[in-house]
């Protein structure tokens, strides 16, 4: 166990950072797709790779937790109250960029684009995963890339849209 936690644990903790968005809910479900895994091992086949089964149990067990956390969200009264957020360092590596844009992109986006672009999933398997159309996945791709473009380029040129912004809770 401590061989393959080891061997595969970046790799769990990269896709599903990039799903969750946040480094405190990526390391939740990181340690949730193991336990999945752990569990599931006796089930292992072998008929693909034991890497894209284990992606594939990672990629699951984030997207279950963000539907559960959307789901409880909705339960909850929303807070009229808005949290300013500072603007990135401008002299960020690219890596840093990318993710800011990614956070703000919004979970549906940005769930496909990383699906998609990242991982390279198909729009049918999107599709399957996320419970939705592939039209819609398409529609999404579409619509996460054009919002990445805006603001990444808005990043470059330092416009007002990058400074502080109010932002929802």
């Amino acid at each position: 166990m401590r061989a393959l936690y080891e061997r595969y644990a970046p790799r769990v903790y990269a896709v599903v950072r990039r799903i969750a968005g946040d480094d405190d809910l990526a390391q939740d479900y990181a340690q949730e797709a193991w336990i999945r895994a752990i569990r599931a091992l006796p089930t292992f086949r072998g008929d693909a790779r034991f890497s894209t089964w284990l992606h594939r149990i990672a990629v699951n067990a984030a997207l279950q937790a963000l539907r559960r956390a959307d789901t409880r969200k909705r339960r909850e009264a929303p807070m009229p109250e808005a949290v300013p957020v500072a603007p990135s360092n401008r002299d960020a590596l690219l890596q840093g960029r990318l993710e800011e844009a990614l956070d703000r992109l919004p979970n549906g986006m940005r769930q496909v684009l990383i699906l998609h672009d990242v991982e390279g999933y198909t729009h049918e398997e999107i599709g399957e995963v996320l419970g939705v159309a592939s039209g819609t996945s398409k529609s999404q791709l579409f619509k996460a890339r054009a919002k990445m473009r805006t603001l990444l380029g808005s990043i470059d040129r330092g416009d007002a849209d990058h400074g502080v912004e109010a932002w929802s809770i």
